[in-house]
């Protein structure tokens, strides 16, 4: 697998130009390799959204051998760099694009608008079309059932969340947060800092500590890419957990526990179905059923029949028979955001853009 920065693509394609990116494809042959890119916003390193990303392709290389050749592109600004970037790699005859990033969603869907023979996924968006997937993980699932937990921890009620960007993907994280929390004590609280970052150690690390002055002692570190709000919280000796990839190695004594992804099996589904000419776009919001999301690493502090209680709904979400978005929902402000006995729907919760009663902190306007 290479792994290539944004500057080093910056500079080939001021040395190629785009014309002669466009002849490269033409020249590309069909019996070469197929080229399979991933483009990440941050460094992939050893933990996080990125690292969770490459690590899912691995299995592909294994099935496929020498017929695919991936690439994976780190460190890439969402933006023009991106869309140009994204573009060179399509040139040089690389079929199949995943864009790690929201903010990568115009720009790749003009790629696939533009050829059809390219298959793209798009990490976290909403838009589909006949080539082009959304993918998104159903982290509410995990999240929820650690807010039981951080519920049974808590000594002060109050729980945290460092967050990236207020997408829903990261609001129905936190809002399943509280909602598993006040499962458990209904008058828990929730306050969030968000960072406006994928990737900013020492803004995360810094909203992880006011955090913790205000009482919090459970900290949710929501879509970073570095150990800085796990650290802190071991420092601290507060409970924290995180999002795609086990971070328990940078804290040994109060790593609550992991929402890990692995998209290996949607990876490679969606690879088979290019290669065998029938891939169709869909928007693909995968969970526990679907083996992309677990919740692993669980600290032995949970106690027993906490853990008991948390497998039990965790099986029951596995098999549909229980969503944590379930009504009665009242939202934030006061007014009724799911009626009683309803369910969201994946088309809800993807759109979701208001915080659960009990998460006291308004969203970005």
């Amino acid at each position: 697998m290479t792994n290539l920065t944004r500057r080093t693509l910056m500079k080939a394609a001021a040395a190629t130009g785009l014309a002669g990116a466009l002849g490269s494809r033409l020249a590309f042959a069909a019996d070469e390799p197929l080229g399979i890119t991933l483009v990440v916003p941050s460094p992939i390193g050893d933990v996080g959204w990125g690292h969770a990303l490459s690590a899912s392709l691995e299995p592909v290389k294994a099935a496929y051998g020498d017929k695919v050749k991936v690439t994976v592109l780190e460190n890439i600004m969402e933006g023009p760099d991106a869309d140009r970037i994204m573009t060179k790699a399509v040139a040089d005859g690389n079929k199949f694009l995943i864009a790690g990033s929201f903010g990568y969603q115009n720009g790749a869907l003009q790629i696939a608008r533009r050829d059809p023979s390219v298959t793209v996924l798009h990490a976290s968006g909403y838009q589909v079309a006949p080539n082009f997937s959304p993918f998104a993980a159903k982290y509410f699932q995990g999240t929820y059932l650690l807010g039981m937990a951080s519920a049974a921890l808590s000594k002060t009620g109050k729980l945290g969340s460092v967050s990236a960007f207020a997408i829903p993907e990261l609001i129905t994280s936190i809002n399943a947060f509280a909602l598993g929390a006040q499962a458990v004590n209904p008058n828990i609280e929730v306050s969030v800092v968000w960072v406006n970052s994928w990737f900013d150690p020492a803004k995360e690390q810094e909203a992880a500590k006011a955090l913790i002055a205000q009482g919090c002692d459970v900290i949710f570190s929501n879509a970073q890419d570095t150990p800085s709000v796990v650290a802190a919280c071991e420092e601290a000796g507060v409970f924290s957990f995180n999002l795609n990839s086990s971070m328990k190695q940078y804290a040994e004594k109060t790593y609550l526990g992991c929402v890990a992804t692995d998209w290996s099996p949607f990876f490679k589904a969606s690879v088979d179905a290019h290669l065998a000419g029938t891939f169709k776009g869909a928007n693909a919001f995968l969970g526990v059923a679907d083996k992309v999301v677990q919740v692993v690493d669980w600290n032995p502090a949970v106690p027993a029949d906490m853990m008991a209680k948390i497998k039990e709904t965790e099986a029951k979400i596995a098999d549909g028979s229980f969503s944590p978005f379930t009504g009665p929902l009242t939202k934030a402000d006061g007014s009724e955001g799911v009626a009683a006995g309803v369910v969201m729907t994946d088309a809800e919760i993807v759109a979701m853009d208001w915080h659960v009663k009990g998460v006291t902190t308004p969203l970005p306007k």
